[in-house]
């Protein structure tokens, strides 16, 4: 007896629709049944016996499991593909009333995501630049403006001293798709901000012409390469023992704020993303986040 007649029988006949119709190759239907076999096995654990049983929540869940155990995005996103053909299949054929994996969107926002920092190692790395140098103000008012507004690389380096109004507490800038947003500057921001304005931008500044933000020693806008480097370089000077990048210190900013009990609508506005379901990725790690934690402490994991 087969492990499964009923949906073991469907993936036979779904099979056989592909290698007869649709003229595919052994090694994609191959591919196909592994995928689908994973994704069976893992029903019968939850003792899901037929496909018309079968939840969205099965799906996703089986996805996540997938990315637990260290597969790749890529490798996740096909098999869901699977599932989505053999869905579709299975409700032409009647055998579903309805196509619930048509709503399922590919894991694509799972790739290279960065870690958030930890509390403590964002302070660790606000509280490395020399402030007894122009230089470390410099990385000072850069760093803590990237933390409190979550801005990208880009937006930081094309920030000009006109974008920033340090008596209202906010910046206005221009992001992807040129579309303008105005995000709140908080208050060690804002101080770091006004000693680097006051002391070092001026010694910097070559140039009357150059309304740039953020200098360096010739003057010039900050690149987006400099701007890697400098965070770079006091992530390895730290010894955090992470990969940290501009765009780290823009996932810590949402990781924080949403643990800490923020709207993710507010979120979404604040980091520029024109659809909420790029927002929607820090919720997932945040869970993640909070069943790790769970796990490792909890004397019942």
């Amino acid at each position: 007896m087969s492990r499964n007649d009923p949906m073991d029988g469907n993936i036979d006949q779904f099979l056989d629709y592909l290698s007869v119709e649709r003229g595919l190759s052994k090694n994609t239907l191959s591919s196909y049944s592994r995928d689908l076999n994973k994704f069976v096995d893992y029903l019968e654990k939850r003792r899901v016996k037929r496909f018309s049983d079968v939840t969205k929540s099965d799906i996703t869940d089986f996805m996540l499991f997938q990315k637990d155990r260290g597969l790749s995005a890529n490798s996740i996103a096909r098999g869901l593909a699977a599932m989505k053909v053999l869905f579709r299949f299975l409700a032409r054929e009647t055998v579903l009333k309805t196509d619930i994996a048509s709503v399922i969107e590919t894991p694509k926002l799972w790739k290279h995501l960065p870690d958030a920092l930890s509390l403590a190692e964002v302070e660790k790395i606000l509280s490395a630049p020399n402030q007894k140098d122009n230089t470390g103000m410099r990385d000072k008012a850069c760093l803590e403006l990237m933390y409190a507004t979550g801005l990208r690389a880009s937006e930081v380096v094309n920030l000009d001293l006109k974008d920033v109004n340090l008596d209202l507490g906010v910046l206005r800038c221009i992001g992807k798709g040129s579309k303008e947003r105005v995000v709140p500057l908080g208050s060690k921001a804002i101080d770091a901000i006004r000693r680097y304005n006051a002391r070092v931008r001026p010694a910097l500044l070559k140039s009357t012409s150059e309304g740039g933000l953020f200098l360096t020693r010739l003057g010039k806008k900050m690149s987006r390469q400099m701007l890697w480097k400098i965070i770079k370089g006091y992530a390895k000077r730290l010894r955090i023992d992470k990969r940290v990048t501009p765009h780290t210190l823009r996932h810590s900013f949402a990781t924080h704020l949403l643990e800490g009990g923020a709207d993710l609508r507010v979120v979404q506005e604040m980091l520029g993303h024109s659809n909420i379901s790029t927002t929607q990725i820090y919720t997932h790690i945040n869970k993640e986040r909070l069943k790790s934690i769970h796990k490792k402490f909890h004397p019942r994991p």
